[in-house]
């Protein structure tokens, strides 16, 4: 029998047993609520959610009724947090934000290289993330294993990517507006490097970097071990994931491009 709401009715997805298995199904793929909700607006003959019902649903399910649903979720919270009273995410606390809408638009086209985008890549392990960058051109991305998603760990490990990274190859970096990114500002201090944040929850706005962790998930599901991942395994994931010809490339593979970029940039 279907559980029902404080309101007294069963909530959609416990309605509909098959909506609910294409939905369950997606976030362990490593969707967002947000993408499963955007993409069956876009299939012919789909059933229709949005992401709001989705998180409605999972939050309901593991507060009221000692669930698991929220550990599929990108940031694995049990509840909604850090909100304010009209309902929008607080981005108060992030020093020196600066909107995604002052972008240039010579960033947004993709017309020259070193511009990147950065997310955290979660792991049912309490404890276990993956910091990936992408830089937007060539599709090229980076991968380090991230032991905290402290600020300062966040930081320090975005600046690691950059140094290792061709000179002038990394002008400026896209987040969302998650806590552990709010120490931003010492790309800018270390690298010269100019940052922006999306809107709260328009994951659309860093398409690239949300596209990438969906590939990867391809290969690192949310069930995956980090602890028990030989350092190869993970190096040959990114291999081929920057070894995998793209059809928005013109079928190079980001490897290929990003070399193209970077001896550009030398001449």
């Amino acid at each position: 029998m279907a559980r029902r709401h404080a309101r007294g009715r069963a909530h959609k997805l416990e309605r509909q047993p098959e909506l609910l298995k294409l939905v369950l199904q997606r976030l362990a793929e490593g969707w967002s609520p947000e993408q499963i909700a955007g993409r069956m607006a876009q299939e012919p003959g789909s059933d229709r959610i949005s992401y709001e019902s989705i998180y409605g649903y999972i939050y309901w399910r593991s507060w009221s009724f000692n669930g698991t649903l929220h550990r599929l979720l990108p940031r694995q919270k049990y509840r909604r947090g850090n909100r304010l009273p009209n309902g929008r995410w607080s981005k108060t606390s992030i020093l020196d934000r600066v909107s995604i809408h002052d972008r240039p638009a010579v960033v947004d086209s993709r017309m020259r290289s070193g511009d990147g985008e950065a997310d955290l890549m979660s792991f049912r392990k309490p404890g276990q993330f993956l910091l990936v960058a992408q830089e937007r051109t060539s599709r090229r991305a980076l991968l380090m294993r991230q032991q905290t998603r402290t600020a300062q760990s966040v930081a320090d490990n975005l600046s690691a990517m950059v140094e290792a990274m061709p000179a002038s190859a990394c002008q400026s970096m896209t987040f969302d507006n998650g806590t552990e990114f709010s120490k931003h500002y010492l790309l800018n201090r270390r690298f010269g490097i100019q940052t922006w944040f999306c809107d709260t929850h328009s994951p659309w706005q860093k398409g690239g970097i949300e596209n990438a962790i969906g590939r990867l998930r391809r290969q690192l599901p949310r069930k995956t071990d980090l602890d028990a991942l030989p350092v190869h395994d993970l190096e040959l994931c990114l291999q081929r994931y920057n070894d995998t010809p793209r059809k928005c490339l013109a079928f190079k593979t980001p490897n290929e491009v990003f070399l193209q970029l970077s001896v550009a940039l030398q001449t």
